[in-house]
């Protein structure tokens, strides 16, 4: 679930940049890749976690982000992930 969590805060992110094709739905979407995933420490129920997303790229209606998931200051997990922007 952490790994979708970076995943579903970047497309939020996507969407709140502004930079969305001029339609008159919503725009879809479409996540691509995960790379560099990494489970540093266990999550246990009652802690709460953190998505820290650093947008690495973006070209057109693809954007590249490296995720943080922290519970506090303690990093437990890290990946880079990557979507897409459909109308």
């Amino acid at each position: 679930y952490m790994i979708e969590g970076m995943a579903q805060t970047a497309g939020v992110i996507c969407i709140a940049s502004g930079k969305v094709p001029a339609t008159n739905k919503s725009p879809t979407v479409y996540f691509m890749t995960i790379d560099k995933a990494k489970f540093r420490k266990p999550v246990i129920p009652g802690d709460t976690l953190e998505y820290h997303m650093t947008k690495i790229a973006q070209r057109k209606n693809m954007w590249w982000y490296r995720g943080e998931a922290r519970v506090g200051s303690v990093l437990v997990a890290e990946a880079e992930v990557s979507a897409m922007l459909g109308a």
